[in-house]
């Protein structure tokens, strides 16, 4: 809520909004958001906000969610998270990466959705992420039984 009004038209996404949804078992101790405004950082009293920024087109895939005690914020889907960090990553589309993140609880993930945002954002670098990701979901169901 606070990186919200920190900055206008942003919404929490990449590590912040994965551990929100419980794919990633860390603590995330700062507070990403995506934003076409410049990049920032801001530490303040009450946490610490990063703003990375994105081209207009990619600004979507975000919904209002409720945050408990009468509070929401505008957070990226699990799937938008995902990608977003992917796409603001260096490398984030090699499957080293994306097991370095150690996701989790995959069935979350709607993969129909995650493949829709890769095809919205028409990046080559997305669509090799979403194999790798539907590659890791395979595998894990295979372990899990």
């Amino acid at each position: 809520m606070i990186a919200n009004r920190l900055v206008p038209n942003s919404y929490v996404s990449c590590q912040s909004a994965l551990a929100h949804y419980g794919l990633i078992p860390e603590y995330v101790p700062v507070t990403t958001s995506v934003t076409t405004a410049r990049p920032a950082r801001w530490d303040t009293p009450l946490g610490s906000f990063e703003f990375r920024h994105v081209k207009v087109e990619l600004l979507r895939g975000y919904r209002l969610t409720d945050l408990g005690d009468n509070q929401q914020a505008f957070v990226a889907t699990p799937e938008k998270a995902l990608l977003d960090l992917i796409y603001l990553q260096p490398g984030g589309d090699s499957p080293n990466y994306v097991r370095e993140l150690r996701l989790q609880n995959l069935d979350r993930l709607d993969m129909a959705e995650l493949q829709r945002q890769a095809d919205l954002a028409n990046s080559p670098k997305l669509h090799r992420a979403v194999k790798v990701v539907r590659e890791l979901a395979r595998s894990e169901e295979y372990t899990t039984l």
